[in-house]
């Protein structure tokens, strides 16, 4: 994920965004039942940070999103037996985002997913707050491998 840099921190004048691409940008913990991309690791990922952030900062735990779980996945239709990859990677960025909703920093979400290509998935994402002007942002997921059609 790429950051821009402003004087003063990540973009201060659209913290909504900064803090969505916080949550989307982050790898979140997988699931002990979660499949791996790398067969060969054990490495769950998530944010070390999470320890104890609910109880320090009155934040949520865990941040992040699991679409890295993804990367190294066959571009699977929704007929997959584990519900296609266009759709794990909408679900996955609903989850990442759901705490917004849950805390009240933002009043409502649009999330999608769609395929575009051969071997890329692009999420587009929504963020509503109140009357304030809604935030949309999209976010492309490409694949290096040899993907289903």
């Amino acid at each position: 994920m790429d950051w821009l840099l402003v004087p003063g921190g990540l973009g201060m004048d659209e913290e909504l965004a900064t803090a969505v691409r916080v949550a989307i940008g982050t790898d979140a913990l997988a699931a002990e039942n979660d499949i791996l991309p790398d067969p060969d690791s054990t490495d769950r990922r998530g944010w070390w940070g999470d320890l104890d952030a609910e109880e320090i900062w009155d934040g949520w735990a865990p941040i992040g999103c699991k679409n890295w779980l993804l990367l190294r996945s066959k571009i699977s239709d929704s007929n997959a037996m584990d519900g296609g990859t266009v759709y794990r990677a909408e679900q996955y960025t609903r989850e990442a985002l759901h705490p917004f909703i849950v805390k009240r920093i933002a009043s409502a979400m649009d999330v999608s997913a769609e395929r575009v290509d051969r071997d890329r998935i692009v999420v587009s994402v929504t963020m509503y707050r109140g009357p304030r002007v809604a935030i949309e942002m999209r976010f492309a997921y490409l694949w290096n491998q040899v993907v289903d059609r």
